[in-house]
């Protein structure tokens, strides 16, 4: 399955890539033998994985160590009675543990739900019940080991199995009940021989479950299969432009989506190494001296990261080894986009995608970026703009973006939310699988991200998206994180909010708010100014730290509108 693609230099136009690219999708597909073991007999001492830790330690691996080590994985797994179909969670943050261990359910054929160690007892309950998680393997943090014991105390049915991986910096033994398992030293004692089912895995049989963040509810089960890492060679070959030979950074924590995004799939396929940094707090210029110190090539993450990294003084980090960044996972401002482009040369190029999806629209090379649109549609997927009555938009008007599947079916598309027709039902019907985000497209054909469906505020007639009132705020040098939200006026029926984080130096008072009301009516339409504005100290997220508009909207009165 290791081939050659074209590369972007190949295809004259972004017209001509979208029309003319192409995926052959091989029966009984598995990444983890048809990728990996063939990258370990082509290439087997080539860098796979450089790890390392915010404590100074690091790890190299080569295709090579990764199939020997995820072929011992999948042998102790199966001597537990993990096998073909068996729901396992991981709770791995970015330990180098991950990969082996993933790969291994891979070959297994064994559902893998990759989740965050935020979770509480109460989250690993829902999580469990709702899709029979036989067994799980998370990291030797006492806080995780004891939610999960927690956790498996008021399942309907309890864990197979549980193992943890040990902290390459920990000592003594794990504080854990008997029932725990230490996966590293049980990885050491297999046997390195494991040897393909003659029982394949087929294309549509379940590889990954990821539970979505739940912004406007309770978590989605997204079911994913065995051809989804496939459609990722269009993430990392034409939007993150990860280089043969070069070496690969996505900000992520193994726990969602995203890192299937950046951190395997795509990458491996491409021919670039993948670069770990396992950090528990977020710390600028140490990320950076980190990249510049590992000549890290390609580079992605979402807008926050690089909201911090403009503060920094990057004149003193040595990027020649940095060819391409991308930004995703919520709407790019334009301000960060100038001041990173000023300050070291590269232009960041977004997209936009879901759980649900792979990259979906991008700012793929052909195109030059325009700051805050997320680009033109991947090929592949059949993009359109909706009213609510389900025409298709003109020019410029907002819509919903839906993908049209009636014609094809996007690789790497998800193949519905797991165990609940009806919810698929209500987002995927017709052919026309609805994403819940709002947009519009301009005259060169560039889709702009204007909200979630539901956040949108209708004020006196007129219909605003939080994301550009927010991108006028945060241009604001008070303004460290803010949301906008609609909220009941007698006069005008909603009136726009603004929930805001003053940065550090500015206190809340009269006259700020009637600075960043004027701010804004200066900076965008008047009428989409925030006639009420709020300071707190902090905004509700979801445990992947995207803010809860929704939760804003109940505590004001307004849920369900």
């Amino acid at each position: 399955m290791v081939k050659r693609f074209l590369s972007p230099e190949e295809f004259e136009s972004y017209e001509d890539f979208y029309e003319h690219f192409s995926l052959s999708i091989p029966d009984n597909f598995n990444f983890a033998y048809d990728v990996l073991d063939v990258l370990a007999e082509e290439r087997g001492g080539d860098l796979a994985l450089l790890w390392c830790d915010e404590q100074g330690a690091e790890a190299e691996f080569t295709y090579g160590d990764l199939k020997r080590l995820s072929d011992k994985a999948a042998n102790v797994f199966r001597a537990a009675g993990i096998g073909s179909g068996d729901p396992v969670m991981l709770i791995l943050k970015r330990r180098y543990e991950y990969w082996p261990v993933l790969l291994a359910l891979h070959k297994l054929g064994a559902i893998a739900i990759p989740a965050t160690h935020l979770l509480t007892a109460k989250d690993i309950v829902y999580r469990g019940d709702m899709a029979d998680i036989a067994g799980i393997v998370c990291v030797d943090e006492p806080d995780v080991i004891r939610r999960v014991d927690e956790a498996d105390a008021k399942l309907k049915t309890p864990f197979r199995y549980k193992a943890f991986v040990r902290s390459v910096h920990a000592g003594g033994e794990a504080a854990v009940s008997p029932a725990w398992e230490d996966f590293n030293a049980r990885t050491a004692a297999a046997d390195e021989t494991f040897v393909r089912p003659p029982q394949p895995c087929a294309n549509s049989d379940i590889m990954l479950l990821y539970f979505t963040s739940g912004t406007t509810g309770m978590p989605k089960m997204v079911r994913h299969d065995f051809a989804y890492p496939l459609g990722h060679i269009l993430t990392a070959k034409y939007w993150q432009c990860v280089q043969p030979g070069g070496l690969h950074l996505t900000v992520a924590d193994t726990g969602w989506a995203k890192a299937a995004w950046g951190k395997i799939y795509g990458q491996w396929i491409c021919g670039s190494a993948v670069f770990v940094y396992d950090y528990d707090r977020f710390v600028p210029s140490v990320m950076l001296e980190v990249i510049a110190k590992h000549r890290v090539t390609t580079f992605c993450a979402p807008p926050t990261i690089y909201r911090f990294f403009i503060k920094e003084d990057l004149s003193r980090y040595d990027f020649s080894a940095l060819k391409h960044c991308s930004v995703a996972g919520e709407p790019l401002n334009p301000e960060i986009y100038e001041q990173f482009k000023a300050a070291t040369g590269l232009k960041l190029r977004e997209a936009y995608g879901q759980t649900e999806l792979t990259v979906t629209l991008g700012t793929f090379p052909w195109l030059e970026p325009k700051p805050g649109s997320m680009g033109k549609p991947t090929p592949g997927y059949d993009i359109d703009l909706i009213r609510y009555d389900g025409s298709s938009c003109d020019m410029g008007e907002e819509g919903q973006i839906v993908v049209r599947t009636g014609k094809r079916k996007p690789a790497g598309m998800f193949g519905g939310y797991y165990r609940d027709d009806a919810l698929t039902e209500s987002v995927w019907h017709g052919d026309v699988y609805y994403t819940g985000d709002m947009a519009w497209r301009d005259e060169d054909g560039y889709y702009w991200f204007v909200g979630r469906a539901d956040d949108v505020i209708k004020s006196s007639g007129y219909r605003i998206g939080p994301f550009e009132v927010e991108s006028a705020l945060l241009e604001h040098p008070a303004v460290l994180e803010c949301a906008v939200t609609g909220v009941p006026d007698p006069d005008r029926g909603t009136v726009v909010k603004a929930t805001v984080i003053l940065a550090r130096g500015w206190a809340a008072s009269e006259e700020l708010k009637q600075e960043l009301q004027n701010h804004v009516k200066k900076t965008t339409a008047p009428y989409k100014y925030p006639r009420v504005v709020e300071f707190v100290a902090e905004l509700p997220k979801t445990i992947s730290g995207k803010i809860r508009r929704v939760q804003i909207r109940e505590e004001d009165g307004v849920s369900g509108e």
